[in-house]
């Protein structure tokens, strides 16, 4: 199953980078314009490898990149190893400090259909391209996905434990998260860890699109190397693991933002919602996300002066006409994606990935925000989706629409990098791996 490999990333030298917060980023997806204007004035910042502004951006990073090597703004580690990555956070509301315990490897590059890397979202085509030119141009892993793997009997939460105890990173990021990286090089624990995986399945949580970019440069240089061994740096990826038993997995909703469409008023819309939803007035629009929370097929719907909850009616379901194994036609989104989205506001489900007319946002605030400034014509409010549902439609071999799923916290940019140029991927001859 999971075949995971430790790794010798590159890492910013300590004599040139000194505040580690002067070269950290969010990751590419969730950056926003203004973050991005900030991070380009830092000369050093991974941003430029990530996010690099410009024309011909991936040929711009590549050759910073390049720069960056030959000046020794980046050094290559000379052994191989398990990196471990904390994540310690609080969510809104609470104060209460959770950490969510992870670590940092290669794993072996699987198509969709081995299931070994489970799949639980679609992809949107023009990012998986922009990921693919950056990999291509680049050889280099930026940022690692996020992936969930499950061991009831935390076999290797001690081996971390002990590492974190002497971090060689630890900073604030931009979501207020302290990220804290420390290593293994024992060959014995690494090869725990190895042994630990190999059994098991992975869930992709997060990166589906850098992933897919993987599968994609795989699939073409294995097609034009005859002596193609399976070993090769292409057929790895750069990854973040994390236990789905450990109890510090959040999952934020992502809401939906209609704009641009040609739709009829506020009551022609409600009335078009009343043979499958029961719709109730919601005097204070800030409060939609208690209102819905825990209700099953419930969501929020955000107009510029109203606020409504709309519940789908348990006889109206069995009118769901898609095609989907029933773990995934009895999720929220399925039905929001169908009885709203295609139903009400004729985008069709096939469409609905390349729509220009859905933006996506995981900030309730901002979607008040958008559509009180007529950015959107309304928001639909959703809730978080359960590691028990992503598990559910993994395992079924389907998949759940685009943007469901938000984990929290991001892993964050500009902790360590990984190649896939073979001089480079290979281990040197003085290693005991």
């Amino acid at each position: 199953m999971a075949d995971i490999r430790p790794i010798r990333p590159w890492r910013y030298n300590p004599s040139l980078v000194r505040e580690l917060d002067s070269v950290t980023s969010p990751l590419f997806d969730v950056v926003s314009e203004r973050q991005r204007q900030n991070l380009y004035q830092q000369p050093y910042n991974s941003i430029h490898l990530s996010v690099p502004q410009g024309p011909q951006p991936a040929d711009r990073a590549a050759a910073r990149l390049a720069e960056w090597k030959k000046s020794g703004v980046l050094i290559q580690d000379k052994l191989p190893a398990i990196y471990v990555y904390y994540q310690y956070f609080k969510l809104p509301g609470s104060a209460q400090e959770l950490c969510r315990k992870g670590f940092v490897c290669h794993i072996r590059v699987h198509d969709w259909k081995d299931n070994v890397i489970l799949r639980h979202e679609n992809t949107i085509p023009k990012a998986v391209n922009d990921r693919l030119e950056l990999l291509e141009k680049t050889n280099l892993h930026v940022s690692p996905t996020h992936g969930l793997y499950t061991d009831t009997r935390f076999e290797l939460e001690p081996y971390m434990d002990e590492a974190i105890r002497f971090p060689l990173y630890e900073t604030e990021d931009y979501q207020g998260v302290r990220d804290v990286l420390a290593v293994i090089q024992d060959v014995q624990v690494i090869s725990r860890f190895m042994e630990v995986l190999r059994p098991k399945p992975v869930i992709l949580a997060d990166g589906h699109h850098r992933y897919e970019s993987s599968l994609h440069v795989m699939h073409k240089r294995q097609a034009a190397n005859p002596k193609d061994t399976g070993q090769e740096a292409y057929h790895f990826h750069l990854m973040y693991l994390t236990n789905t038993e450990a109890g510090d997995l959040r999952i934020l909703p992502t809401h939906r933002l209609i704009k641009g469409l040609n739709l009829p008023d506020e009551k022609a819309i409600l009335r078009s919602l009343e043979d499958d939803f029961m719709i109730k007035p919601v005097d204070d629009p800030y409060s939609l996300p208690e209102v819905i929370s825990g209700k099953k097929w419930a969501f929020g719907l955000l107009f510029r002066d109203s606020a409504y909850k709309i519940r789908l009616k348990e006889e109206a379901f069995e009118t769901l006409p898609w095609k989907f194994p029933e773990e995934v036609k009895r999720l929220d989104l399925t039905v929001m994606h169908y009885f709203i989205i295609e139903k009400v506001f004729g985008i069709a489900g096939k469409d609905q990935r390349q729509s220009e007319h859905i933006d996506f946002d995981r900030s309730f605030p901002d979607c008040l925000a958008r559509v009180l400034r007529q950015d959107a014509q309304l928001a639909i409010i959703t809730q978080d989706v359960s590691i028990e549902d992503v598990k559910s439609v993994c395992h079924s071999g389907s998949t759940m629409p685009q943007k469901s799923t938000y984990f929290y916290p991001k892993v964050i940019c500009g902790f360590l990098f990984t190649s896939i140029l073979e001089e480079e991927f290979r281990n040197p001859d003085y290693s005991p791996l």
